[in-house]
């Protein structure tokens, strides 16, 4: 995929309410406005890369793009699980995100424990995929430090380079 590594960041919203209370891995769901934006070469499925929340740290994470067809939604989500232990939720807060690179295409399961297992799957490949050196030095890109302020899109081609966020809407 050539928009890899993407740039984004938007308003934290409310999901589904599956994350944390059904699959016991809370993620932070971004708004259509964000979702309608990704590049038309974003495939469905699981990513990994590196989250911030706010002006706070910057942790590793994994995202699910797409209808979630175990779930059979109609509507398409970006779905961030940022591998931390935050002591509240975060709705409202800015999130900012960097996709750094593709784990699997979205699929269905035959029951909650399959999918489970599969999340924490991901979970450890994107872990070991972002020791990679290549993936580490975004962990530190400007993008992270620049201003959070409203929903937008960052080009890949411009990240390491500008302070600007351009709008994404």
């Amino acid at each position: 995929m050539k928009s890899l590594p993407y740039f984004c960041r938007g308003e934290v919203i409310r999901g589904f309410g599956r994350g944390s209370k059904e699959l016991g891995i809370p993620t932070a769901n971004f708004s259509d406005s964000v979702v309608d934006h990704l590049p038309a070469d974003v495939a469905t499925g699981i990513y990994y890369g590196w989250a911030c929340v706010g002006n706070g740290d910057v942790y590793k994470m994994v995202m699910s793009i797409g209808w979630n067809p175990y779930y059979k939604n109609t509507k398409k989500s970006m779905e961030t699980h940022v591998i931390h232990t935050f002591k509240e939720d975060f709705y409202g807060d800015i999130l900012s995100v960097v996709m750094v690179g593709y784990i699997r295409p979205e699929r269905t399961y035959d029951s909650l424990e399959a999918l489970i297992a599969a999340i924490n799957s991901d979970i450890e490949e994107a872990k070991l995929k972002l020791e990679l050196p290549e993936h580490l030095k975004l962990k530190e890109d400007n993008f992270f430090t620049s201003t959070a302020s409203s929903s937008s899109v960052l080009p890949s081609t411009t990240a390491s380079t500008s302070q600007t966020i351009m709008n994404g809407h």
